[in-house]
C-alpha cells in the first residue's frame, strides 16, 4: 500500500479582535491579536489543521513565523510521508534554527492527519489518556480590575475557581489591594495564583514576594527574568510559596538547569515554547523525575493551538496543575472552529473525536485572514 504523503500546504495570517485588553507584565496585548493556521492535506485527501501563536516580546513574530512556514519549511514538508512525523520535525530542526510555533504547527496538523485516517485521537497517539476534563484557570489581567471581579462574581458560581493574577505591571500596593479584594471577597473559595511574567528586578524581589505570601497562593509565576536562574533558585528556597517556572523553561536543556539548579518547583508547559507535542512531553519527563507538576499554559492561541494543548494534558499526567485555555470562550470575539472546545464547571472538556477533535470553519478562517499562501 503506499504511504500517504503531504500533498498542499495552506497558510493564513490571521487577526482576531479580542473582547478586553490584557496587562501581561513583559508586554501588553489590546484590540487584536495575530496568529497562523497551517492546513495540510495528505495524498489520500484527509486534512489536518494546525496553529502558530507567537507573541513578540516572548518568543518571535507571528509574520516571521508565516515566513519561516512559507519560504523554509513548507519545501521540506511538501511529499513527506504523514506518518513519519518525529523523522520530520528532527527534519525540521535542521534547517532551520528556532522558530518552535511554526514547527509545533506543523506537527500538530500532521497529528490530526493521523489521527482522523487511524479513527484515534491525539491524546491516544501520545500515549492514552489520563484525564478527560483539565481545572481551567482564567487570568485577572484586564486595566480594569473591578470589571475582572464582576467576571468572577459570574464565573465562580459557575464553577470557576482558578483565577491568576497578573502582578508587578501595575504598582505593588495596587497589586496588595486587588488580592486582598479577592480573598475578601471570595475567601478560601477560588484557588489564587499569581503570575509576574519577569516583571521584577532581583534586587527587593523577597520582599515584594514574602508581601504576597499571606494571600496564600498555590504558585508565584517567573518573578524575574529568565536570565536570573540563581535568583530564581534564591527565591524557591527562600519562600513558602512554591515557584513555577515559565520563561525560564523553554526546552529540555532549560528544564534540566531548573533542575539542577532547584530554581522552581513547579514548570509550564506551553507547545509554543517547546516546538512539538512529543518535545512537550519530553520535558514534563525530566521535571516528572525530579517531582515538579506541571501546568498547562499558553500564549494568544485560538481553539485549534488549545484542542492541541488538551489532548497533549489529557496524556500526560505530570501537567496535573489545569490550563489556561480561556481565549476562545472568555477571550476572542470569535474562534476559527465550528464549534468550541467546551468549558464545563470550570474545566475544559477534552475532544473525544480523532484527530484533535475539532472541525474548522472556513468561513471564519477567511474571514480573519490578513495573507494567504497555499501550494
Amino acid at each position: 500500500m503506499t504511504e500517504a504523503t503531504v500533498a498542499r500546504i495552506r497558510l493564513f495570517l490571521i487577526e482576531s479582535p479580542i473582547k478586553m485588553a490584557r496587562l501581561q507584565g513583559v508586554g501588553n496585548v489590546k484590540g487584536t491579536v495575530k496568529r497562523v493556521l497551517i492546513e495540510l492535506t495528505s495524498s489520500d485527501g484527509i486534512v489536518g489543521w494546525g496553529e502558530a501563536a507567537p507573541w513578540e516580546v516572548f518568543t518571535g513574530t507571528p509574520e516571521a513565523a508565516f515566513s519561516a512556514l512559507d519560504i523554509y519549511l513548507r519545501p521540506i514538508v511538501l511529499g513527506k510521508p504523514v506518518r513519519r512525523i518525529r523523522a520530520l520535525m528532527a527534519e525540521l530542526d535542521r534547517a532551520l534554527v528556532g522558530h518552535a510555533e511554526a514547527k509545533v504547527g506543523i506537527e500538530m496538523a500532521l497529528l490530526d492527519i493521523v489521527g482522523k485516517s487511524s479513527g484515534l485521537s491525539v491524546a491516544d497517539l501520545l500515549g492514552g489518556r489520563v484525564r478527560d476534563t483539565i481545572p481551567l484557570s482564567f487570568s485577572i489581567a484586564d486595566p480594569d480590575f473591578a470589571a475582572d471581579l464582576e467576571r468572577m462574581r459570574k464565573m465562580v458560581p459557575e464553577g470557576n475557581i482558578i483565577y491568576k493574577v497578573k502582578t508587578g505591571v501595575k504598582p505593588h500596593r495596587e497589586d496588595l489591594d486587588h488580592l486582598e479584594a479577592i480573598r475578601k471577597e471570595f475567601g478560601d473559595k477560588v484557588d489564587l495564583r499569581v503570575d509576574y511574567n519577569q516583571a521584577l528586578a532581583p534586587f527587593g524581589a523577597i520582599k515584594i514576594l514574602r508581601d504576597v505570601e499571606q494571600f496564600a497562593p498555590t504558585f508565584i509565576e517567573q518573578p524575574v527574568p529568565r536570565k536570573y536562574l540563581d535568583v530564581m533558585a534564591q527565591l524557591t528556597a527562600a519562600l513558602e510559596t512554591p515557584v513555577l517556572a515559565d520563561e525560564s523553561c523553554f526546552d529540555r536543556r532549560d528544564m534540566m538547569e531548573v533542575v539542577r539548579r532547584e530554581a522552581a518547583d513547579a514548570v509550564s508547559i506551553k507547545l509554543m515554547k517547546a516546538g512539538g507535542l512529543f518535545e512537550a512531553q519530553a520535558i514534563m519527563a525530566i521535571a516528572d523525575i525530579a517531582g515538579l507538576p506541571g501546568y498547562g499554559g499558553t500564549l494568544w492561541e485560538g481553539g485549534i493551538g488549545l484542542a492541541a494543548g488538551t489532548q497533549l494534558i489529557a496524556a500526560t499526567s505530570g501537567i496535573s496543575l489545569g490550563c489556561e485555555f480561556y481565549m476562545p470562550h472568555h477571550v476572542l470575539t470569535e474562534d476559527v472552529l465550528e464549534e468550541r472546545v467546551a468549558n464545563r464547571a470550570g474545566h475544559v472538556v477534552v475532544p473525544d473525536g480523532p484527530g484533535l477533535g475539532i472541525r474548522v470553519s472556513e468561513a471564519s478562517v477567511r474571514a480573519n485572514a490578513r495573507v494567504l499562501a497555499e501550494a
